[in-house]
């Protein structure tokens, strides 16, 4: 099927489903992100006006949900790909809201452990279940530039959940005491989740063919595949399995785990670097978000370039900003002990970190199977390259565990060259694995 024009019902229909799993995905994050701003409340003592858990506790209880969220990546996404990605969003998000219901009338460890395991299991449905809900509403020709834009979502989600989140918690804290500010601020943000729900329940549809409309993509033959995937509606576990067992998807999944490891080292120990480097606290928090104003940068403009420059081609951009990226922890390493230099080397990291990052699982998990095994591919690299997260924190914190602030900081960087020079070789047999594929289905075309 050659691109056309769409209709005006497809332009219609288009617009409410990139909408509804926009600020869908920012949803997930109003009923996921609370417990962050509430842990110190939350760990603080009780004759102080916290819950009295600690650190530890609270520490416990967000690992549950990590470890969680890393298995919920791979059930969502046969789910996903046996029931469509409306399943995921719609099923996902009220479960969520249920259980930060309960987050919101509770001061238990056990209630808090127990749930939060839980709500890392349908947390993992928003990603794959958002890539799926679009994946058939977009041409090629216009992916990634839509998609770069589109993979802001999470960005959105953030200030939401910092925003009102922590207007509820700090409000409700000044009035009634700590406990009713934590209250407050999960069931004000699930109430928020609540109408963004109906959002997706009235806009969002897997495919223009769910609302009589012709599809907008040719879901059976597309020469940009690098795995040979069945395109059936539903598909068996036997299926899933093959797909799940692909070299490619593989090497994208362990490339994924490189990415998110370093994010989310940045992401959680960067400001402790620059104030470790010589910042004062106020100053290196300030100072960290140019790594996160820069990624979000990289990630729109790689867009761009993947549909405009390299005509769909996500694993040359991703290789190329991956060796930028080591480029970029170079820089860190030689202008470390400037710390305003080293905020400023960091956003060069995010820059080129977070177009691999977008596109490894958006715009690519949409290519490398077809449109149709988009949410299968986005849960199963996401899956791998949820293990980065928890597997960064305890290694970092041992870096920086009873050593000199400067020792400790270089071999962290270290680490982050090391991880970056990784990702580049990943790259590399990526890029060479999808050519070979590319030659081999065009013969079969």
């Amino acid at each position: 099927m050659n691109e056309h024009p769409l209709t005006t019902q497809q332009q219609q229909w288009r617009w409410r489903v990139l909408v509804a799993t926009y600020f869908g995905y920012a949803g997930f994050y109003l009923t996921r992100k609370v417990f962050t701003i509430c842990k110190s409340t939350l760990a603080m003592p009780v004759e102080e006006g916290g819950y009295g858990m600690g650190f530890d506790a609270v520490a416990n209880i967000w690992t549950a949900f990590l470890v969680a969220y890393m298995i919920g990546q791979f059930l969502n996404s046969f789910i996903g790909r046996k029931w469509g990605p409306r399943v995921l969003l719609v099923g996902g998000l009220g479960i969520s809201m249920l259980i930060n219901i309960i987050f919101g009338f509770t001061d238990s460890y056990a209630t808090f452990l127990m749930f939060m395991f839980f709500n890392g299991l349908v947390q993992a449905a928003g990603w794959p279940g958002s890539v799926g809900g679009i994946a058939e509403w977009l041409q090629k020709k216009e992916r990634g530039t839509i998609m770069g834009f589109w993979s802001t979502n999470y960005l959105v989600g953030n200030i939401l959940v910092k925003s009102a989140g922590g207007m509820l918690l700090g409000h409700y804290s000044a009035l009634y005491g700590a406990e009713y500010g934590v209250r407050y601020a999960f069931l004000g943000c699930t109430l928020f989740a609540f109408a963004i729900w109906w959002l997706l329940f009235f806009w969002q549809r897997d495919k223009p063919q769910d609302v009589g409309l012709d599809p907008i993509v040719d879901a059976e033959h597309e020469v940009d595949r690098a795995v040979d995937a069945s395109n059936a509606t539903h598909v068996s576990f036997a299926d899933y399995l093959r797909l799940a067992s692909s070299p490619v998807v593989l090497l994208m999944g362990l490339s994924y785990f490189c990415v998110k490891f370093l994010r989310y080292a940045l992401d959680s120990w960067l400001p402790t670097f620059l104030d470790l480097q010589g910042l004062e606290v106020d100053k290196a928090a300030y100072y960290s978000s140019i790594f996160d104003w820069a990624g979000l940068a990289g990630a729109i403009l790689a867009g761009i370039a993947l549909d405009r420059v390299f005509r769909g081609r996500w694993d040359r951009v991703c290789l190329i900003m991956s060796a930028g990226l080591v480029v970029g922890y170079l820089t860190v390493m030689q202008f470390g002990s400037n710390p305003v230099a080293l905020a400023v080397c960091f956003g060069l990291v995010g820059f080129m970190l977070y177009g691999p990052d977008t596109l490894l699982c958006g715009a690519g998990s949409v290519v490398v199977a077809g449109e149709r095994n988009a949410v299968a591919v986005a849960g199963l690299v996401n899956g791998i390259g949820s293990i980065g997260p928890v597997v960064q924190e305890q290694v970092i914190g041992r870096l920086l565990h009873g050593r000199d602030p400067e020792e400790a900081v270089r071999n962290a960087n270290l680490l982050g060259l090391s991880m970056s020079v990784l990702l580049v070789v990943l790259m590399i047999i990526v890029h060479w694995r999808v050519g070979v594929m590319h030659k081999r289905l065009s013969r079969q075309q």
